[in-house]
C-alpha cells in the first residue's frame, strides 16, 4: 500500500480523513486561502470538481496561513467562506502548516515525493497544488499561478 494511503489528516469538523478511503481516486491537494490574490482559484477548483467528481476525481484543500497571514480565520469562518463565495462543495481540511517546524504530515509527504521550482521542497505559496494518481503516487506539483482549468486534461488522463 502507498504511504499516501496511510496518511489521516483532520477534516474541518476535526473528524479523521483516512487517505485510505481515497483509493483507486485521482485527488488534488491544494493549499488554500481566504485572502490571497489566487483565492479566485476556488471556482476553476469547484468547476473541476463538479465535472469529476463522479468520474472518480476527489479535490482536497488544505488552508494555510503561513503566507502573509492570507488564511486568518477559524474553521467556521474558513467553511463558510468558501460556501458562500464559490461555492466550494469539496472537502475544505482543517488548517495547517505547509512549511517549517510543524508542516502536516500530508505536506511533509507530498513534498519528499515532488521537488518544486529549482528542486526546493518547501512550498512557494498558497495554492500550489499536488496531483496524485489513483495507486497513490503524486505525479505532479504545480506552482500557484497554474490555473486549475489547465490541468484538467492531465486530470482525464489519469481517471482512465
Amino acid at each position: 500500500m502507498s504511504e499516501f494511503y496511510k496518511l489521516a489528516p483532520t477534516d474541518g469538523k476535526g473528524e479523521t480523513f483516512p487517505f485510505k478511503d481515497l483509493e483507486g481516486k485521482v485527488v488534488l491537494i491544494v493549499n488554500v486561502a481566504s485572502k490571497c490574490g489566487f483565492t479566485p482559484q476556488y471556482k476553476e477548483l469547484e468547476e473541476l470538481n463538479q465535472k469529476y467528481k463522479d468520474q472518480g476525481l476527489v479535490i482536497l484543500g488544505f488552508p494555510c496561513n503561513q503566507f502573509l497571514g492570507q488564511e486568518p480565520g477559524s474553521q467556521d469562518e474558513i467553511q463558510s467562506f468558501c460556501q458562500l463565495n464559490y461555492g466550494v462543495t469539496f472537502p475544505v481540511l482543517k488548517k495547517i502548516d505547509v512549511n517549517g517546524d510543524n508542516t502536516d504530515p500530508v505536506f511533509k509527504y507530498l513534498k519528499s515525493q515532488k521537488s518544486g521550482l529549482l528542486g526546493l521542497s518547501r512550498v512557494k505559496w498558497n495554492f500550489e497544488k499536488f496531483l496524485v494518481d489513483k495507486t497513490g503516487k503524486v505525479v505532479e506539483r504545480y506552482g500557484s499561478t497554474t490555473k486549475p482549468l489547465s490541468i484538467g486534461s492531465k486530470i482525464e488522463s489519469l481517471l482512465k
